[in-house]
């Protein structure tokens, strides 16, 4: 049991940093007024995505073992407000919220993904409050992408595999690990 959930710890720590990556790259293709933009009414910008996921990051693993995930300093509603804050203001916030998660991602052991935290007084098995959380952050991203792909237009830099490209792709893949990809079921 122990071997799977070392598996699970590292494949955890490799998907928060895939989605951050993935964030990171799209982002980066989206000039600053751009990151302003709120498409309509009531919908988010790139910069109201950011400034939320960088308030519940904090929020959920600051004194995560030790407090509720639900921190009594958040104002959950003013981060869908943007005020005097500037690109690199939201950027530094969301760099901050990020080592916040990985100084308490990277030194969990197997021992810790039975223990108990709280969420809003909800309790959590630290397996449950992980994935929540993933796939909470799956969602924002996926929505930093769609944003900064429709801002790149046709300077869109694709962050998978191109259209058109998939078979080779595959094909190189296949190279790479040694032949056909074997399924263990």
């Amino acid at each position: 049991m122990t071997e799977f959930a070392d598996q699970y710890l590292s494949n955890i720590r490799l998907q928060f940093r895939s989605y951050r990556a993935m964030a990171e790259k799209a982002m980066a293709q989206v000039e600053d007024e751009a990151f302003f933009v709120v498409p309509y009414h009531d919908g988010n910008s790139v910069a109201i995505l950011v400034k939320h996921m960088a308030g519940n990051i904090r929020s959920r693993w600051l004194d995560f073992f030790t407090s509720d995930g639900e921190k009594p300093d958040r104002d959950r509603d003013m981060e869908f407000e943007i005020e005097a804050e500037s690109r690199s203001d939201l950027m530094a916030a969301w760099a901050r919220s990020w080592d916040i998660l990985f100084g308490i991602l990277d030194p969990l052991s197997p021992a810790d993904l039975g223990r108990t935290i709280t969420i809003r007084g909800e309790p959590h098995n630290v397996i449950e409050a992980i994935n929540r959380q993933l796939t909470h952050y799956a969602y924002h991203i996926g929505q930093i992408v769609l944003l900064a792909r429709h801002h790149a237009g046709d300077d869109w830099q694709t962050l998978s595999v191109a259209r058109g490209a998939t078979k080779q792709f595959n094909e190189s893949m296949r190279r790479k690990h040694g032949g056909e990809t074997k399924s263990t079921t």
